[in-house]
């Protein structure tokens, strides 16, 4: 037939990040002021702000305790800097 020749139409990559690559984040230190419910924690860090924290997926299953007034690195995204 006429339409062995045609190739079908590819679909393209718009978005601005490659594939497989992730969203860069920033790693601040902080003091944590108050314990929320479900792991989540306000986090006063070192400049001040005052940023909703949460805890990863690896600190919750090796159930380690985290108290307000304990020290934490926490990474926030550029793109949403009040939480983390």
């Amino acid at each position: 037939g006429g339409l062995s020749n045609v190739t079908p139409p590819t679909l393209v990559n718009t978005s601005r990040r490659l594939p497989g690559m992730k969203e860069q984040k920033l790693i601040h230190e902080g003091l944590i002021t108050e314990s929320l419910p479900n792991g989540m924690f306000w986090v006063r860090l070192d400049n001040e702000d005052l940023v909703l924290g949460y805890v990863s997926g690896r600190i919750r299953r090796s159930f380690i305790q985290i108290l307000p007034g304990d020290r934490v690195k926490i990474e926030v995204s550029r793109y949403d800097s009040t939480r983390g």
